[in-house]
């Protein structure tokens, strides 16, 4: 999965940059430590109250089958024994209720807008956001209108499930947050809904969206680079280095069908006009302001950015010890408390028509069903395909409550919504939307006019006070993913496999396939909208023109695929999935660049040549690869440097024998990665215009116009960065390595130069700027780590702290203590494949984003696969099972993974009855 989350190594489900409900943090510490008046006694009764019975019998009132079992093993992962789906689905909804139900209530106020309702009034913000978006309101049309009765009929027990495990419970029989939160106001805990579920869909497309954040940075850059400098910063996709997933194949003219073994055909994707780089110039205040706004959204499933994404491959049997397929994922997403999947089997006893499911993997919690997983013939993967699926329109509007296409005034569709706000008033806002969707920019009340000095093309309409921003996403469509997700899960063969795969329309996927007769494939399924010729997607269109309207979307035949490919593997790792050229559909301008991919090719070639086989062992090791491509091209330069400093020169030695392993134990990997750092921040970073920099990090600058207080030095500005540190550019993924291998060679480019300092000299060749990175990481470093360089290390600096997703994120140290875990030392890094994440932009090394989860499925013998989480089963902060699975998940290690009932049997620890 997905497909772009500081210190804190995770994007929060509250404001990030408001404060919190101190309250709620102080009456936690005292309920928990002090024990609010009733001893400590009642800090641990709490605690223990929510802990989910997993032994003996309940009854299930709607059960209509025999009894429901459900079996854990001894790390606490359920698996679920029915007689017909439903009540397969409502087993389902009450375990997953047992173990993450807090987690799931925070999610569904989220996704339609309420987090006021439970944290007060500093989520007004976010929640107007979040209802401009309109997610709710999406969700319940799809439920309404485009999901089949069968998928209704799930949601339903689904539901049914959760709230029978609700029903007669108070606050601290459901988790101790709640019990936290009755404490500062009386919330009352809803009843799930089947929408609330459909609704966790927008969260994850949210997140997948594609290059929106691209497009904002592109259009804010233009403050202070030129269009070839900008161009510079985002290179086309390396194709002759960095393999697409599909290397062969086409859209057929003759059938209008992709044809994997077709001769390739050739690209339409073109440039935007001047008109747009000209309107989007007279937006800039709009455009920074909404980048703000995004940096506050909740993303559950990671920073926005190159982070987003995942791996996973499949290997044919022919190059396999099995002798079958193996298949690979892990979906790099924020690191959280507890982790954002859920581990679990859904078993019919005997599969029928009135009983069609034996399928495992990973889900949600709050939604029924498996996302990624296997059933007894299938197994399948995620990965964020990248599609670029939203566009922002500016929008000249009228006093009069009108907009403006093609000389046209259109009367503005306006709707009202009520923020309910616990211990406040509430409050109303209203939303305003033009046929390019809602007005994304009516969301801050601190939106800046835009300048009259603000260039626009002379035929863009007069800004006046400026242009709004619209925002067009085709997950504020109505569409059929839920019924996906059941089909996935029932799916048989390749064809079924497919017809599963045209009903995940958001977010678009890039999905791998394996089965158990031997055949491997991939499929690219998704909404993508056409664009009209001469709009690429990279920069705001002008709403005024109806030229630059959708054209609708890619045909579901038309996309590309593949069955048992000659090579005998698939690679998926968000880089280009077609090479553009020869493809006559846009996809999108803005791929991953195949860093990740290309390793794992590489890898699996190197396994294979010469009559290897691949093993399950093997596939592991993969996953766990911390190989620096960005550290294989500049370390030969950087060990070539002449320094004169002595103590810079001691830590140059560190790079010396090094083999570009990011390993957690590494000085060298630890020198390395700060060098980059400093290289990105003196190349580009200290180039960026200031929406773009790091907040509170602030540089003297000569901007071509400014009102800011002057430095006593030459004249120059003082400017301060304002973006928040996980979103910050340059970000060091790797696009930024494409940018710099591309000027690599050019010792004298622009790029190289960089103004005197009061502590340095001018730079005006590549060695020069090298020179002072070297020292400016050693002098880090050595602030962070000590003086002595032999007792550096890579984990030192990359680690991983796992926080709960509200209550953990800030406040009194007792409060982490109390509900967070770690940290963990880690290795791997930016666009390794083990995709530990950081970003380079936030002058932090701390994790942002991480293998959510590992697998690794064995087509000839399910239960000989193996599979591990982030965290744990349970969201229960004192569980056995909060954390129990991340030590080993740090190590590379993952656990065995039972199927079959025999399987299953043998490992089952506690068996729960559910009966009628």
């Amino acid at each position: 999965m997905p497909a772009n989350t500081t210190a804190s190594a995770e994007k929060k489900v509250r404001k990030k940059k408001g404060r919190r409900a101190r309250l709620i943090l102080i009456v936690l510490v005292l309920a928990l430590v002090a024990g609010v008046g009733y001893g400590a006694y009642w800090g641990v009764s709490t605690v223990r109250a929510s802990f989910p019975q997993t032994t003996g019998s309940i009854q299930l009132k709607g059960l209509t089958g025999n009894s429901v079992e459900v079996k854990r093993d001894d790390y606490g992962v359920p698996q679920v024994y029915a007689d017909n789906d439903t009540d397969l689905f409502m087993a389902q909804g009450f375990v997953q209720a047992q173990d993450r139900f807090w987690e799931m209530d925070v999610r569904r106020h989220m996704t339609s807008g309420r987090l006021s309702e439970m944290f007060g009034k500093d989520q007004v913000e976010t929640d107007a956001f979040l209802r401009t978006l309109g997610w709710r309101k999406v969700a319940q049309r799809e439920y309404d209108t485009k999901l089949s009765p069968q998928t209704k009929k799930y949601l339903q027990a689904y539901a049914a499930g959760v709230n029978a495990y609700l029903e007669g419970k108070g606050p601290k029989d459901i988790s101790v947050e709640y019990a936290a939160l009755d404490f500062v106001h009386d919330y009352k805990i809803e009843k799930w809904t089947p929408v609330d579920s459909v609704a966790w869909l927008k969260a994850m497309a949210w997140d997948l969206r594609g290059n929106m954040q691209d497009e904002i940075d592109r259009s804010l850059m233009t403050s202070r680079l030129t269009p070839k400098q900008i161009k510079d910063l985002y290179p086309p996709y390396p194709t002759a280095t960095h393999r697409p997933i599909v290397d062969e194949g086409s859209v057929n003219k003759i059938t209008g069908k992709y044809d994997p073994s077709r001769e390739p055909g050739t690209g339409t994707g073109t440039g935007a006009g001047s008109s747009i780089q000209g309107a989007t110039q007279g937006a800039q205040a709009q455009l920074a302001r909404l980048s703000d706004s995004l940096d506050k959204i909740p993303a559950l499933l990671g920073p926005n950015g190159s982070g987003i994404g995942s791996n996973s491959w499949v290997v044919s049997g022919k190059y396999t010890t099995t002798g079958m397929p193996l298949l690979a994922n892990d979906p790099h997403l924020a690191p959280m408390m507890p982790s954002l999947w859920y581990q679990m089997g859904l078993h019919c006893r005997t599969v029928s028509a009135s009983c069609g499911y034996d399928v495992a993997g990973y889900t949600f919690s709050g939604m029924p069903g498996v996302i990624i997983g296997h059933n007894q013939d299938i197994s399948w993967g995620f990965t964020n395909l990248g599609a670029d699926v939203t566009d922002l329109y500016l929008e000249k509007i009228s006093p009069g409550g009108t907009y403006l296409v093609d000389n046209q005034q259109k009367p503005l569709a306006t709707r009202e919504e009520v923020i309910k706000v616990a211990g406040g008033k509430s409050k109303t806002i209203t939303v305003r939307e033009t046929n390019n969707g809602p007005l994304v920019s009516d969301r801050n009340d601190e939106l800046e006019k835009v300048g009259k000095k603000a260039p626009v093309a002379t035929s863009a309409p007069d800004r006046g006070e400026g242009y709004a921003v619209a925002l067009k996403w085709t997950a504020l469509e109505p569409g059929k993913s839920m019924d996906a997700v059941f089909e996935l899960d029932r799916a048989k063969d390749f064809k079924s496999f497919r017809a599963a795969a045209k009903d995940f329309e958001v977010p678009s996927q890039n999905l791998i396939y394996a089965d158990t007769k031997g055949h491997i494939g991939y499929q690219a399924p998704g909404k993508i909208p056409v664009r009209a010729k001469g709009f690429d997607g990279t920069v705001p269109a002008p709403g005024w023109d109806s030229k630059y309207n959708w054209k609708g979307s890619i045909p579901f035949e038309q996309l590309p695929y593949e069955l048992d490919p000659k090579r005998g593997y698939i690679v998926t790792a968000n880089q280009a999935v077609v090479d553009e050229k020869k493809y006559p559909y846009l996809l999108t301008k803005d791929w991953g660049y195949g860093t990740r991919s290309q390793r794992i090719n590489d890898l699996i070639e190197s396994k294979t040549k010469g009559g290897g086989k691949v093993s399950t062992e093997d596939m592991q090791k993969m996953q766990m690869d911390n190989s620096s491509e960005i550290a294989a091209l500049l370390t030969p330069a950087l060990l070539k440097v002449d320094v004169p400093d002595p103590a810079v020169r001691e830590a140059q030695k560190l790079l010396e024998g090094w083999d570009y392993t990011q390993e957690s134990d590494s000085g060298a990997a630890a020198y390395f990665n700060a060098v980059w750092r400093n290289v990105l921040k003196l190349a580009f970073g200290n180039k960026l215009p200031k929406e773009l920099r790091v907040k509170d990090e602030c540089l003297n600058v000569r901007p071509p116009a400014s009102s800011g207080p002057v430095d006593d030095l030459n004249g120059l500005v003082r400017e301060c960065g304002q973006r928040d540190a996980d979103s910050a550019q340059p970000d060091g993924g790797d696009r930024w390595f494409e940018v710099v291998r591309r000027i690599f060679n050019d010792e004298k480019n622009e790029w190289w130069q960089t103004p005197k300092s009061r502590l340095d000299p001018a730079t005006t060749t590549r060695d020069q700027l090298l020179a002072r990175a070297m020292k400016d990481a050693r002098w880090e470093l050595t602030a962070k780590l000590g003086k002595d360089v032999s007792t550096w290390s890579w984990g030192q600096l990359h680690q991983l702290m796992l926080k709960n997703q509200t209550l953990g994120t800030d406040g009194p140290g007792i409060v982490q203590f109390l509900l967070n875990r770690g940290p963990w030392n880690l290795g791997g890094g930016e666009a390794a494949v083990n995709a530990t994440g950081w970003n380079a932009g936030g002058g932090d090394y701390s994790v942002t984003w991480v293998p959510s989860m590992r697998m690794v499925v064995n087509l000839k013998d399910f239960d000989k696969s193996k599979w591990i989480n982030l965290t744990g089963a349970s969201g229960h902060a004192y569980s056995a099972h909060y954390s129990d699975q991340t030590g080993k998940w740090a190590k590379g290690e993952q656990l065995d993974w039972s199927f079959s009932a025999k399987a299953v049997g043998a490992s089952t620890v506690d068996t729960l009855t559910l009966t009628k």
